[in-house]
């Protein structure tokens, strides 16, 4: 079996080509056969009025190609500059390596490994931003 395997857990929803869908009161696994379906777990979905941080953005940007609202081709080169510039604030060993992972995953198109890289660095930026405003 190819394609992409969803684990969901129970009453998780996820966003398949527009649609939103609700699994039911079980752990399950969807296989989606489909090859560039517009996949996005809503769990891991940023709601417009959260995007506040230059993290967010790039997280933002990439779903809305996960979602289907932007294309991948019109996303690619903001999405790497961004990641560029979120480089030069973060610049630890660790946030490097989930930025290195991030680009790496938008030069092969692989959306969804990008998002979940970028994800990583939420609470870091957090962390920061908390520093900063004490």
């Amino acid at each position: 079996m190819s394609g992409l395997v969803l684990k969901l857990g129970p009453k998780e929803r996820v966003l398949i080509n527009g649609a939103v869908i609700e699994n039911g009161d079980r752990r399950s696994r969807l296989a989606i056969m489909t090859p560039n379906a517009h996949i996005l777990r809503l769990r891991d979905a940023i709601h417009p009025d959260e995007v506040t941080t230059p993290v967010r953005r790039v997280c933002y940007s990439v779903q809305l190609v996960l979602s289907g609202d932007s294309s991948p081709e019109d996303a690619r080169l903001p999405t790497l500059r961004r990641i560029e510039e979120l480089s030069r604030i973060l610049t630890d060993q660790d946030s490097r390596a989930q930025l290195a992972l991030a680009t790496d995953a938008i030069i092969a198109g692989q959306y969804y490994p990008c998002l979940k890289a970028l994800r990583v660095l939420l609470p870091r930026e957090e962390r920061l931003l908390a520093v900063g405003r004490s």
